[in-house]
């Protein structure tokens, strides 16, 4: 007991930070996976998804969510506000980023009822998330094309790439033509198109078209241009704009010197001008109608009618008629 052990050390030594444990393969710290296969229910979740770096966490969860719900299931901000605590303000927000980032589309679409109603479709492989993680987009896999087209064409992404074809459009437009001809006229711009092809509506912006003259002389249509911007005229009325409130919007402020392409302004203005659509309003039922029980004046016995009703019961108004 005496002896010294020079082996010993004299005090306990720290770890040095960043070593790995004794006898273990793996770091003490950071996250640890306690993983079990899953055989039922569960659903593949992209890691571009769910790590991703510019969603917030609530979007996130939300992607998540909505693609473990089975096809058909409500997805609406009230349900989803009815289901988690965050509210319908942040629940919105967590929508609009999924659906900016590609992993969400909306459209609205009318039923065969005549119903508006949002469709809402969750995408778990969306084309930004494939171009990030370098894998290029299968070629049997079609690109969704955007249910209604409220818009002009993009621009180009820099002066620099529209410089060639400005000065194609310049070279045309000073080059001469020959003597008696004339220079090809430009197409019509597009105008949007309904979301419910319906025979009647179309009627409706057809008459809107060929009658507007009358309200405007300048605004005289060729059959071909009246063709053209049909659809669009169809599209403002299935979002119940009134016909006085479509042809008030086509008509006004012209210039006193005429139009010289009445067409060409009408499709403006149908696709610069397209009024949102309407709000959803959900469906009322119509009241009960009101009855009383009352005394027959012929027989006296009692019977229900509606107010106002007939103070006769059934068989004594049955036998008054076989009698006249």
């Amino acid at each position: 007991m005496g002896i010294q052990n020079p082996n010993v050390p004299s005090r306990v030594q720290a770890r040095i930070p960043g070593r790995t444990h004794p006898g273990r393969g793996h770091r003490v710290g950071g996250l640890q996976h306690d993983n079990t296969r899953h055989t039922a229910r569960f659903t593949v979740i992209g890691n571009h998804l769910a790590q991703h770096g510019e969603l917030s966490l609530l979007a996130i969860g939300l992607g998540t969510h909505l693609q473990s719900l089975p096809k058909g299931a409500p997805a609406d901000i009230r349900t989803l506000a009815a289901r988690f605590p965050e509210g319908a303000t942040r629940i919105a927000a967590a929508l609009r980023e999924l659906e900016t980032h590609g992993y969400l589309r909306r459209e609205r679409v009318r039923t065969p009822a005549g119903r508006i109603v949002t469709r809402t479709t969750s995408c778990n492989q969306p084309t930004a998330a494939r171009h990030r993680t370098g894998k290029p987009a299968s070629a049997s896999t079609p690109a969704a094309a955007p249910a209604l087209t409220v818009g002009p064409p993009a621009a180009p992404a820099s002066p620099v790439a529209a410089e060639p074809q400005r000065r194609e459009a310049c070279e045309e437009r000073t080059q001469p033509h020959p003597r008696g001809t004339r220079a090809p006229r430009k197409p019509l711009p597009d105008v949007p198109h309904p979301v419910c092809s319906v025979p009647g509506l179309f009627q409706a912006a057809a008459d809107l078209l060929a009658d507007l003259h009358r309200h405007s002389p300048h605004l005289l249509l060729s059959a071909a241009d009246a063709a053209h911007l049909t659809p669009g005229v169809a599209a403002w009325l299935e979002r119940d704009v009134t016909p006085t409130a479509v042809r008030r919007a086509l008509s006004a402020d012209l210039p006193p010197e005429g139009v010289r392409r009445p067409a060409a302004l009408l499709a403006h203005r149908l696709t610069a001008q397209l009024p949102p659509p309407p709000p959803f309003r959900a469906p009322v039922d119509p009241a009960p109608a009101e009855t009383e029980v009352r005394n027959c004046d012929g027989c006296d016995r009692g019977f229900r009618a509606p107010v106002p009703g007939p103070d006769r019961c059934r068989d004594c108004r049955t036998e008054c008629e076989e009698a006249a």
